[in-house]
């Protein structure tokens, strides 16, 4: 497993597929981690579609979008799943994030999150600048860092602006 990069150096960048619900309709793309610069970025890494604490975590950045973007942030979900998995999960439970699809697992690799065959429900929040500011990597991954204490984080990045 690679080890996870420290708070305070360069987010390592990545380029996945994703998919994402806009008034019904599935859009389709490439993000570029690097390609969001000018804006902070929340990555949610959760281990698998339509699980239990999945379906939990993901349900509520949705529900709590605005306060991300009110803060300036985007919100990305990601997991090993493929893009057709990821739409199937977000038209059922409403999901209006981007979701890409690491079925590589690079991304997961590069941030130093897996945990042999799984990878570990992890949050990174990277700065505008592309900066890794904060991150909470789960040991086991049976509960999930909230909309309040992800929105406290961004909300200091705004105050050391």
């Amino acid at each position: 497993m690679a080890k996870s990069p420290v708070v305070g150096a360069t987010a390592p960048d990545f380029t996945l597929p994703a998919v994402q619900l806009v008034d019904g309709a599935a859009v389709r793309s490439e993000l570029t981690l690097s390609e969001q610069r000018g804006r902070p970025l929340v990555l949610a890494f959760y281990p698998g579609d339509d699980t239990p604490v999945c379906t939990k975590q993901l349900c509520s950045y949705s529900s709590g979008l605005e306060e991300f973007t009110e803060l300036g942030a985007t919100v990305w979900g990601i997991s090993t799943q493929d893009v057709e998995s990821h739409e199937a999960f977000a038209r059922k439970h409403g999901l209006r994030m981007p979701l890409l699809a690491d079925t590589g697992r690079t991304a997961a690799t590069a941030y130093g999150i897996t945990l042999g065959a799984m990878v570990r429900r992890s949050v990174f929040v990277v700065d505008a600048e592309g900066v890794l500011r904060w991150k909470h990597v789960a040991a086991l991954g049976l509960t999930f860092r909230d909309v309040a204490t992800l929105t406290e984080q961004l909300a200091l990045l705004n105050e050391g602006r």
